[in-house]
């Protein structure tokens, strides 16, 4: 937790995003439990906001557009799948707050 607070530091991170692992019928299992204590922890120890959001469907949408729009090969996919769905949950914030502060 310290080196997190440092490196959060040290980068001026404004806040955390950790990818909720909620069952595609709305349920939480332990996973999504972990997660919310995992981001309940950080809130307290680290004083940035952090904000946890439903990572339903992210890796199956970037896996789509690494089949369907960038001819991505499986092997390519395997290494790469991960970074992008962190990528395309952050998004997904970054999309939602800037439609919160327009007042949408």
């Amino acid at each position: 937790m310290a080196k997190l607070a440092e490196l959060a530091a040290e980068r001026g991170v404004g806040g955390i995003v950790i990818g909720l692992p909620v069952n595609m019928d709305g349920s939480e299992g332990p996973r999504a439990q972990s997660a919310r204590a995992l981001a309940a922890n950080l809130a307290q120890r680290l004083s940035l906001p952090v904000v946890l959001w439903d990572e339903r469907l992210s890796t199956a949408a970037v896996e789509r557009f690494l089949v369907d729009e960038a001819d991505v090969s499986r092997r390519r996919r395997a290494e790469v799948v991960d970074g992008l769905a962190a990528a395309w949950i952050l998004q997904g914030v970054l999309d939602r707050l800037r439609a919160l502060r327009a007042g949408r």
